[in-house]
């Protein structure tokens, strides 16, 4: 096919296609004729198709540990970014506007300035006694910039744990490690996501989060209750998990009472017949609920399934 006037320089550039076979018919030819008597191309098709075989040799590179906090953090910071641009769109003006211009909200504008000047008149009446408790609170103890951070803290906590998306609901829960350890309202609020919490991704890391806290008696009950309570097999099977490494008896009858659910998954199955087993016959001590906390030191925190980005 030398007749298309096939050079040096246009064979070298093809000659990864030629090797992958993504050339026209026609063209594969020419190359393949010019490759028959150029000793030059021949020589830079060795060496092409020594990188193109050494290539399926190297090594693929580990992911980093941040790779999926630093995914949540760009795609979140991506969405309000995108809130942001929605909410000051022309659509979005236009829409609002539309909206003020209908009779219901003329009647809460008008009973909005109607409670307005209401509360000024109380105010005014109001102020004495005001000045009279500002004397009662400046002789009460300032809140400590420790317990202001961990209200906070606790505060940005339970407002993300029912956030509508399910990856702040998933920043929630790694805040939360930080607080739950001296918070019961968190704590709570972990139990209650794991038990309740649509996306399996979100259940998982609040269970990861909750069985490092397994030396708190009301986690281990809360954690012992939630067994008949998932419908997941990802969660049901990461919960024996965490029963059998906590050693915890008392979740026996609940696993038992799991098997039988109907149309239960057979791996789960199996994984909830041998935690049954193990508990039953294995003769390790069992950590007592009722210890403090300086009294039972921290188990270790078992290896949950990794959440799959929903």
């Amino acid at each position: 096919m030398e007749a298309k006037s096939v050079n040096c320089e246009g064979v070298q550039e093809e000659l990864m296609d030629w090797l992958a076979g993504t050339l026209p018919a026609d063209q594969h030819q020419a190359v393949q004729a010019h490759l028959t008597q150029c000793p030059g191309c021949q020589q830079e098709l060795a060496t092409v198709q020594a990188l193109w075989n050494n290539l399926g040799h190297l090594p693929v590179p580990e992911p980093s540990e941040q790779l999926r906090p630093n995914f949540y953090s760009l795609l979140a910071d991506f969405q309000r970014a995108e809130q942001r641009r929605q909410r000051w769109s022309l659509g979005a003006l236009l829409d609002r506007l539309r909206a003020w211009w209908q009779p219901a909200y003329a009647v809460r504008l008008a009973t909005s300035l109607a409670l307005l000047l209401v509360g000024l008149v109380a105010g005014y009446g109001l102020k004495g006694t005001a000045e009279t408790s500002e004397v009662a609170v400046r002789s009460q103890p300032a809140e400590t910039p420790a317990l202001a951070a961990t209200t906070k803290q606790q505060t940005q906590v339970l407002a993300l744990l029912n956030n509508p998306s399910a990856v702040q609901r998933l920043r929630a829960v790694s805040y939360a490690e930080e607080v739950a350890p001296t918070n019961e309202r968190v704590v709570a609020a972990l139990l209650s996501t794991l038990n309740q919490d649509p996306n399996v991704n979100v259940r998982l890391a609040s269970l990861e989060v909750l069985a490092g806290l397994s030396q708190d008696p009301i986690v281990r009950q809360g954690l012992v209750r939630s067994l008949t309570l998932q419908d997941s097999p990802l969660v049901q099977s990461a919960l024996a998990d965490v029963m059998v490494q906590l050693q915890e008896r008392g979740s026996v009858r609940p696993l038992r009472k799991l098997l039988q659910q109907e149309n239960l998954n057979e791996q789960v199955k199996d994984k909830i017949e041998q935690s049954i087993e193990t508990l039953s016959t294995d003769r390790a001590p069992h950590p007592s609920t009722s210890s403090t906390h300086h009294e039972t030191p921290p188990p270790t925190q078992p290896n949950l399934p990794a959440a799959v980005v929903a």
